[in-house]
């Protein structure tokens, strides 16, 4: 229910179109004392009056003026004024540092090939990635997001592999860190005034998902188990994993990535809000 009173998080924004042809915002924010989350809706004529900043993830704001629908469980939003700013994300120095950190784990790499593969990468997309979030709502989802996230599965790797016992290649669990989430540089768009995150659709036109992307170009250049593990990260199948592990008999090695990666998008720095 709309509380005219209550404090909201914005959670996530989009704009689409309607069957009119006219813009239609649905924006998705978070009750800030019960945590209830509620579902608007914004005609273009709104959309037009205020300031596409209010909508940034993490922004508290207060809804002045709306309609809840119960039939559609959504409100109609005719005004929004903000209380906080949210941070855009990460800043210039934070984000240098951590691609320094990411940079340092190829050295640890032994496997010269591997090495210099996933080296060369990182400094190809060295812009990209300082930019890109790890995701648009779900986890580190602000600027600089995706380099938090992978920092973050490198160090619980390096944790986890002494406990391994040698059994798992390091080689590859470093280089399935760092390329496992590697493909959302394109497959998002972040406006770096905003911190307004979109899915790239040319980058859906012709890729399944980000873990196709970094299954298909480490499966062509011959690292065949970083590919699986990419593959594999996502666990089922309608998480988006092309390798669902409670269907398949898979390898040990192949389930390492998954629970790295659950384990940071649930416990490290998850949404802009954890940056205050």
């Amino acid at each position: 229910m709309l509380d005219l009173n209550a404090k909201y998080e914005v959670i996530t924004f989009a704009i689409g179109d309607t069957k009119a042809g006219s813009k239609m915002g649905k924006l998705q924010v978070k009750n800030m004392e019960t945590e209830g989350v509620l579902n608007c809706i914004l005609w273009e004529e709104t959309l037009n009056r205020l300031d596409s900043k209010l909508f940034r993830s993490g922004n508290i704001i207060r809804i002045n003026a709306g309609t809840y629908n119960e039939k559609y469980n959504n409100c109609l939003v005719s005004d929004i004024s903000l209380v906080k700013e949210a941070r855009l994300g990460l800043s210039e120095e934070q984000r240098d540092d951590l691609f320094n950190k990411i940079v340092a784990f190829t050295e640890e790499i032994k496997n010269k090939d591997l090495a210099e593969f996933v080296s060369s990468l990182l400094f190809e997309y060295e812009k990209e990635l300082k930019i890109t979030p790890a995701a648009k709502m779900m986890h580190h989802n602000y600027i600089g997001g995706l380099l938090e996230h992978t920092y973050e599965c490198l160090d619980f790797a390096k944790i986890i592999l002494t406990k391994c016992n040698d059994k798992i290649d390091s080689d590859i669990v470093y280089a399935a860190c760092i390329m496992h989430d590697f493909g959302k540089i394109f497959e998002y768009n972040v406006d770096l005034g905003t911190g307004l995150i979109e899915y790239n659709e040319d980058f859906r036109k012709d890729w399944r998902t980000h873990s196709q992307w970094g299954f298909s170009i480490c499966m062509n250049n011959g690292f065949k188990d970083v590919a699986k593990m990419i593959a594999a990260h996502h666990g089922r199948s309608e998480w988006g994993a092309l390798i669902d592990l409670d269907e398949k008999d898979a390898e040990p090695f192949m389930y390492i990535i998954h629970h790295i990666d659950d384990l940071s998008a649930k416990f490290g720095k998850i949404s802009i809000s954890d940056l205050d």
